[in-house]
């Protein structure tokens, strides 16, 4: 990708700006606990932002996003899954009928904008990363879910998010996030 107006780049891992030191560690004992923080999160997310979400496999990436995209209104938690294969999956907000009461919802809920989720896991090189066409989420005002961040690093002048998923025993999971502003 080039700095075409995105004002971002990709690069090999190790450049790019570290993580803020705003820094909230959180552990969840069940899946619903975890979809729930994503909704918490949700509510603290505000375009163009990019959270990054990193952990081994079956750690909660894809979980934690089923709470973040229903907290933003633009599916249903059982909608999201993971875009492993097909890489990139696009949601609106305001897609999803919510009401105020659903939770993580609030009177005025997200501003309207594109959700990108997007799996780096199958990505082998640059020339796959800019097939995915991510320069186009990234030339608006999008929130852009990565996991697997870790496979390229990002740099861009945009808000980011970083959330480090860590199994803790059974269905567990200990979460760190840095760079969220409540």
């Amino acid at each position: 990708m080039d700095d075409k107006g995105a004002g971002s780049t990709w690069s090999p891992p190790g450049k790019g700006p570290r993580p803020s030191v705003n820094q909230q560690e959180f552990v969840t004992y069940s899946s619903e606990q975890t979809i729930a923080k994503g909704r918490e999160i949700a509510g603290s997310l505000r375009p163009p932002v990019i959270v990054m979400l990193s952990g081994e496999l079956g750690s909660g990436k894809t979980t934690l996003t089923k709470g973040i995209i229903s907290g933003l209104g633009a599916a249903r938690e059982e909608d999201v899954t993971s875009p492993t294969f097909t890489l990139v999956h696009l949601f609106h907000t305001g897609s999803h009928a919510s009401s105020p009461t659903e939770p993580g919802m609030n009177e005025q809920g997200p501003p309207p904008c594109k959700v990108y989720h997007v799996d780096l896991y199958r990505v082998e090189n640059f020339t796959d990363l800019e097939s995915l066409g991510l320069e186009d989420a990234l030339s608006e005002q999008s929130i852009v879910i990565i996991e697997w961040p870790d496979r390229f690093t990002f740099r861009t002048d945009w808000p980011r998010v970083e959330i480090r998923l860590e199994h803790a025993g059974g269905d567990s999971r200990r979460i760190a996030i840095s760079g969220l502003v409540p």
